[in-house]
């Protein structure tokens, strides 16, 4: 999620925010800009978007829940709902900023919680347990995404964008992590400024991580619970007011569907932009839902949208529980 950034001049600050404050986007209508032919096998011309429910604070960290709803942070409101697709909606729990979501192997609900300055995970009850809040004896400064990995690990990224206000900065850098089974915390890069969305390659060979202030997205290889051979995958520039780089997803294909200046901005492998789906509301995340995994679900500023794609997205908590639970798992 991007609204806040505390640590930089206050000039720049000013004008970084002023580019991310919902209330100052400039009206726009849902629409396809196709930079390749390709975006149009991933995203048909005929693809219409539905609201499937809006009156929110500022929503983020939707998660498809295979009986049949969602569930949504919303940053504002300060609680995390479950969304039906009628639109009606359920409080799961009250929490301070809450942010972006996964399931882990055993599909327990797991939460970036910006007040807390932590990973948290969520039980059916409503209540939650810190999983990690500190690196060497230090405080995060405010988790902002989380992913599963193809270990079976967790890991995030912790910028300084949902530092809360008057909190101390602890760490000195903006960084992205692994959490263990063990409650283990691992370094695994501090090269990105605002570190922020990321995701693993349906291969799990590879790691991308989008970076708000540089407005990029970065690839590394990934072995063995190791970052290695870091580099600039693609470019998200934009105007004042458009949006940042924030959520992504991949599809099984290895497509990436990245979060950028003015909706949805879609990449192949290979880092080509193939073409970017404009949303009225800017977004900050999204997920792969329905019984196929052929829908995207986006949280976009103070509502949830449904786009229906030609993409299967890579969900990664299907296949890792699988393997650790078997086929029954993904059954949840």
């Amino acid at each position: 999620m991007t609204r806040t950034l505390w640590r930089a001049a206050p000039l720049v600050v000013f004008f970084f925010l002023w580019s991310l404050l919902p209330a100052a986007q400039t009206p726009r209508r849902f629409s396809l800009q196709a930079l390749s032919p390709q975006f149009w096998k991933l995203v048909p011309p005929s693809t219409r978007l539905k609201q499937l429910a809006t009156g929110f604070g500022f929503t983020e960290g939707p998660v498809w829940d295979s009986r049949g709803f969602l569930y949504v942070s919303d940053e504002k409101l300060n609680k995390i709902f479950q969304v039906y697709p009628d639109g009606h909606r359920k409080a799961v729990i009250s929490l301070g900023d809450p942010d972006g979501n996964t399931y882990d192997t055993d599909l327990r609900l797991l939460d970036c919680a910006s007040v807390l300055r932590a990973v948290i995970r969520i039980s059916p009850r409503g209540d939650y347990k810190i999983l990690a809040d500190r690196y060497q004896g230090k405080k995060f400064n405010s988790p902002n995404d989380v992913v599963l990995g193809p270990d079976g690990a967790i890991y995030f990224t912790d910028p300084t964008l949902d530092l809360p206000a008057g909190a101390k900065q602890e760490i000195p850098f903006q960084g992205v992590y692994r959490l263990d089974a063990s409650g283990n915390v691992t370094l695994l890069t501090r090269d990105l400024t605002q570190p922020n969305g990321l995701a693993f390659s349906p291969d799990g060979h590879r790691l991308y991580v989008d970076d708000s202030d540089q407005r990029n997205i970065r690839v590394y290889n990934f072995s063995r619970g190791r970052l290695k051979n870091g580099r600039i995958f693609g470019e998200e520039p934009g105007e004042a007011n458009e949006g940042v780089p924030d959520g992504m997803r991949v599809d099984t294909q290895g497509n990436l569907f990245v979060v950028g200046p003015k909706g949805i901005w879609v990449w192949d492998a290979q880092g080509h932009h193939l073409g970017t789906i404009v949303l009225p509301e800017q977004p900050a995340n999204l997920t792969w839902g329905d019984r196929d995994y052929r829908t995207l679900y986006i949280t976009a500023t103070t509502s949830v949208y449904q786009l229906r794609t030609e993409s299967r997205g890579f969900v990664p908590w299907l296949v890792y529980a699988r393997k650790r639970h078997g086929s029954s798992a993904a059954g949840h």
